[in-house]
């Protein structure tokens, strides 16, 4: 789900700040770091970095360091700029969600389908942020909870998908999908993703899913490797509860919420998907169409389009 909204107003002021996060392992990050930050300084507004990455990028004194782990970490920031792949956005993206500011995203990697910009765009990006031209869209999140001997064991949320799958090579991972409170199929293979469509264009796409248009409401279902003959991609609607359950023959699974934070998951276990109650905040510079924004992503060849009659 995307709801689009104007950026705040406020004054330009030597208060405003802006949280930066970037990738310090790519020398291309800490070069677009040093740029960004440079121009926020000269433009008044206060820049705001992770002490960890502080001794990896060039900063000076004025940049205001915190940990983190502290308490409020993005208190008082007006936006959250990301330079870096799409590991890094996922990061950020954990950063945005606790805080509510919006993140604004830098591409520094292959696809990058949460970034609005790539590294050629930093001056734009620079100067967007400094006059505050940019809009603010939501995107649907999961919330993930795993129960066990009918207990919840563990909770986690992701933006892009949740994904149930095998911990041994050598082994396929028996499960039970459900939709609704009803079953669906029983197979044996790599594992299913559960995913919004932010993330239809991540994982899910990997595994065969659609690409779902992120103005659609929905969640999606899709097997990995199934060894099933109706083990196909599923599409419901926005307030369906998805699950998952690993079977008590079968070896444990593990459970990955946007590749980033994991759990083992005992033979048994169950799993559960249901649309976020906290979605993410993303900045947008442009009104190019999630169609032109595909083409470009994947680089899909369209020669030979003529649109419509006129």
């Amino acid at each position: 789900m995307t709801t689009t909204q104007a950026a705040s107003a406020a004054p330009t002021t030597a208060e405003r700040t802006v949280f930066l996060l970037a990738h310090t392992g790519r020398p291309a990050a800490v070069r677009s770091a040093e740029l960004v930050v440079q121009g926020l300084l000269r433009s008044g507004i206060g820049v705001r970095v992770l002490a960890e990455e502080a001794a990896d990028l060039p900063l000076p004194p004025a940049v205001e360091l915190v940990d983190a782990d502290a308490a409020g970490v993005l208190e008082s920031c007006e936006l959250l700029v990301v330079l870096g792949g799409d590991g890094t956005l996922l990061r950020g993206a954990e950063f945005a969600r606790s805080s509510g500011v919006p993140m604004l995203g830098v591409n520094l990697g292959r696809v990058g389908f949460l970034a609005e910009a790539e590294r050629d765009d930093l001056d734009k990006v620079v100067d967007r942020v400094v006059t505050r031209s940019y809009e603010v869209e939501e995107r649907m999140t999961l919330d993930v909870l795993v129960r066990n001997d009918g207990q919840i064991v563990h909770t986690d949320w992701a933006l892009n998908e949740a994904s149930v799958e095998k911990a041994a090579r050598e082994r396929l991972l028996e499960v039970v999908t459900e939709v609704d409170g009803r079953p669906v199929s029983r197979f044996g293979g790599d594992g299913v993703v559960c995913a919004t469509p932010t993330g239809s264009t991540a994982y899910a796409f990997s595994a065969g899913g659609p690409v779902v248009w992120p103005e659609v409401e929905a969640l999606l279902m899709v097997p990995i490797s199934a060894h099933a003959l109706f083990a196909k991609p599923l599409v419901t609607a926005p307030d369906s509860v998805l699950a998952v359950e690993v079977q008590p023959q079968t070896p444990h699974g593990v459970l990955w919420c946007d590749g980033r934070r994991t759990v083992e998951l005992p033979a048994g276990a169950r799993v559960e998907v249901r649309r976020g109650a906290v979605p993410v905040r993303l900045a947008r510079l442009h009104h190019a169409s999630f169609t032109d924004r595909l083409v470009a992503k994947f680089a899909l060849p369209v020669a030979g389009w003529r649109g419509a009659p006129q």
